[in-house]
């Protein structure tokens, strides 16, 4: 079996791989080239990929042994998924084993933009804090809000499982009821918009999704209100928002992710009401380690003539 692998995984994880397949391991720092990816595909029976790797049509084609692309990632938009399936390739992803680390990780950007922390954290380093006064950084309280999800898949539902310990109503928008939410109540994305306090995005990238945060949705928020993104960067309309913000059309904003990443809109860039961090939600030891294992899994499952354990559905 011959195993082609995008980027470097933990050392243990690799030798289980190693124990039964030749592993073509791609050692770059950065993503694959797409002709060296397309190269290296021509022998490959399985591809491990992460979210920064296209596997589009012209990889598929290139592959006329591939069985099953296993992507090290929860969402699968870099994968065309649709023609791997019309081509007899499973397309694998790692759902669960990130849940809770992203849902600590939202609640901690949550209280970072809320709170001013990195703002005031510049400050100190910055030589410029003159010491405390009273209404010095004065940010907002949670306790009494109201967090506002869209999307409730695994992480949604998990932060929102999250907001009693600080005090924090959530209301959602979904295209389902969610029953097993105590106190969540369903709402429509502009009632949600209009009366939250928090808005945090949980949704897979898709065409209905594509800049589902844009300049009239920004428009509906509270002036007093945050912006939280955890999913994926194409859901913002990052010049909109760039633009809310200038105009303090709300209040702030925090983002894990982007819509080209690792390229950042210049115009969020000098602004201290937004929190810009480098796509780390998931990213624990723990974590990252679980999601390489789970996508070895399914790759040996597949090659070993097995369902795969966590299909795309």
């Amino acid at each position: 079996m011959n195993v082609l692998v995008t980027r470097r995984l933990p050392s243990s994880v690799l030798a289980k791989l190693e124990a039964v397949a030749d592993v073509d391991l791609y050692s770059g720092e950065t993503a694959i080239p797409d002709a060296e990816l397309r190269a290296r595909a021509a022998n490959a029976d399985a591809i491990l990929c992460l979210l920064t790797d296209r596997i589009d049509r012209g990889v598929i084609d290139a592959a006329p042994r591939l069985r099953i692309v296993a992507n090290v990632a929860v969402g699968y938009n870099n994968i065309d998924v649709a023609y791997a399936r019309s081509r007899g390739v499973v397309v694998t992803n790692t759902p669960d084993v990130l849940t809770e680390s992203v849902a600590d990780f939202t609640w901690s950007m949550i209280l970072a933009i809320t709170r001013r922390i990195s703002e005031g954290e510049r400050l100190v380093r910055s030589g410029l804090w003159k010491g405390w006064s009273l209404d010095q950084m004065l940010g907002s309280e949670l306790r009494g809000k109201q967090l506002g999800l869209i999307g409730v898949g695994r992480i949604g539902r998990a932060v929102a499982l999250r907001a009693p310990a600080f005090g924090m109503h959530v209301v959602y928008a979904s295209r389902r009821t969610i029953d097993d939410l105590p106190g969540a109540e369903p709402t429509s994305i502009d009632r949600l918009l209009n009366t939250s306090d928090v808005v945090s995005l949980h949704v897979p990238l898709t065409d209905d999704t594509r800049h589902l945060i844009d300049k009239r949705a920004l428009t509906r928020m509270k002036r007093s209100a945050y912006l939280i993104n955890t999913s994926r960067g194409p859901v913002v309309d990052e010049e909109a928002l760039a633009w809310a913000l200038q105009h303090h059309l709300l209040a702030g904003a925090a983002l894990d992710v982007y819509e080209k990443e690792p390229q950042i809109h210049p115009d969020l860039l000098p602004l201290d009401n937004v929190l810009l961090l480098p796509h780390i939600a998931s990213a624990t030891t723990e974590t990252r380690t679980a999601m390489a294992d789970l996508a070895v899994d399914n790759a040996l499952a597949v090659l070993s003539g097995r369902p795969p354990l966590t299909p795309v559905p």
